[in-house]
């Protein structure tokens, strides 16, 4: 097992090579950015007591990717509940009716006795 400092330097060394891989394979820096970070958590959280794992860069590559991975599907997957919340909008008075259907007539100031009032 390795210590701490030792930990550190190696995964200060990979953690550019590894976001290197994950922009090349997934195009999307900032996310993969953030599967790197998290990868390097996880890193550090285990590796002290787990030990270094024999190809280190390699589990960076796999943990972020996986985490990377987790993330686009869980935005695809926001994004279409959005998508389907959009297509379901309640139908009420401050909403356009639906194709085919005829617009409630709308009641004009002069057609108003409330309004009538007020103006005079």
């Amino acid at each position: 097992m390795r210590s701490t400092p030792e930990i550190e330097d190696l995964l200060r060394r990979d953690a550019p090579q590894v976001l290197g891989a994950l922009v090349r394979r997934y195009g999307h820096f900032d996310a993969a950015e953030d599967a790197v970070q998290e990868a390097l958590l996880a890193a550090a959280g285990q590796w002290p007591s787990a030990g270094v794992p024999g190809n280190p860069r390699g589990w960076l590559i796999k943990v972020a990717s996986r985490r990377l991975t987790d993330a686009l599907r869980s935005e695809e997957a926001r994004r279409q509940r959005e998508e389907r919340a959009a297509a379901l909008a309640p139908r009420d008075a401050f909403t356009a009716p639906p194709p085919g259907e005829r617009a409630p007539a709308r009641t004009t100031p002069s057609r108003c006795s409330s309004c009538a009032a007020i103006r005079t």
